[in-house]
């Protein structure tokens, strides 16, 4: 890895919607659906569906921040998913899908916290918001069936209904920060 090169671990619902929209972005030099901050030994999709395990659904993001700031990559965070939902995100409910933001350097830690007192006093959201900032611990890749699942499932009922609208969004608010 160079210099300008970090990772960041961020859940906001569903990884297959969250991964659908970072592949996008310029400076994102890869994307990776997983589980994180849980307590089981190995975790597993159908381990994380209980709800037991305390795994979070995540992506692992490594970007360029010659590219693209933490701060960048965290304002699109808070524009794709509701970080006021505890443990939910639309339709799926659990705390597998809880708002959570999995830092691995102490500036990531101070930006994310930097980023949520300003949305806060910003008055953006109606509610508080319930988004966890933590270290990243525990983490696993999730199954090579859900890697890069929007873009090889578009048509697929869940991908049409609720990744493609927080695709289109993205595009919409964050157009300069596309790749090309």
């Amino acid at each position: 890895m160079t210099d300008t090169l970090q990772t960041i671990v961020l859940g906001g619902g569903c990884f297959w919607c969250t991964e659908a929209v970072y592949v996008l972005v310029r400076g994102v030099v890869d994307v990776e659906s997983g589980y994180s901050n849980g307590h089981a030994p190995e975790p597993s999709y159908e381990l994380v569906c209980t709800g037991t395990s305390g795994y979070n659904e995540v992506v692992k993001l490594f970007y360029d921040t010659a590219q693209i700031s933490t701060r960048e990559i965290l304002e699109i965070f808070f524009v794709i998913h509701d970080p006021t939902s505890l443990n939910r995100q639309g339709a799926d409910t659990g705390t597998q899908y809880r708002s959570g933001i999995y830092f691995t350097t102490p500036e990531q830690e101070t930006v994310a916290k930097e980023v949520m007192d300003e949305m806060a006093a910003s008055g953006v959201y109606s509610r508080a918001l319930v988004t966890e900032v933590m270290p990243l611990s525990k983490y696993a890749a999730a199954e090579d069936y859900h890697q890069d699942y929007f873009a090889r499932n578009p048509n697929q009922g869940y991908c049409m209904a609720v990744a493609a609208p927080k695709v289109a969004k993205f595009r919409k608010t964050f157009s300069r920060l596309q790749k090309t």
